[in-house]
């Protein structure tokens, strides 16, 4: 399972890459394992606020449908455009392709963990 140490997570298996005031999110390796293959992704619009915690939408797959939760506040810039044709990316590409939302920040997050503390939750 792969746990990119570059990447900060929050312990609702949510990942984030900052790239200076920009949050890019998506779902870890062990989630979308946890579901299984995806069938379908509901994420907020453009436009759209999130709050750190909060729900900011679903994922469905074969085996079960798990809300989503921001690991940042701020508003959405851009909303990955695959997802809505190919959400099975998630399961394929978690890392890269599958990325699901562009974040501007309002606000520094203060739940992020490192990949270390990452393998600890997933591990417990």
């Amino acid at each position: 399972m792969s746990i990119p140490a570059e990447l900060k997570y929050v312990d609702t298996h949510e990942w984030v890459r900052m790239e200076g005031d920009i949050a890019i999110i998506g779902i870890t390796d062990f989630a979308q394992e946890q579901l299984g293959d995806v069938t379908f992704v509901e994420l907020p619009a453009v436009g759209d606020t999130v709050a750190e915690g909060k729900e900011m939408g679903s994922v469905e797959s074969v085996k079960a449908a798990s809300d989503l939760f921001s690991p940042v506040s701020g508003e959405v810039l851009e909303v990955n455009p695959a997802l809505e044709n190919q959400p099975e990316i998630l399961n394929s590409a978690p890392y890269t392709d599958g990325w699901m939302l562009k974040i501007k920040l309002s606000s520094q997050p203060a739940t992020l963990i490192s990949a270390d503390e990452y393998k600890n939750v997933i591990s417990a």
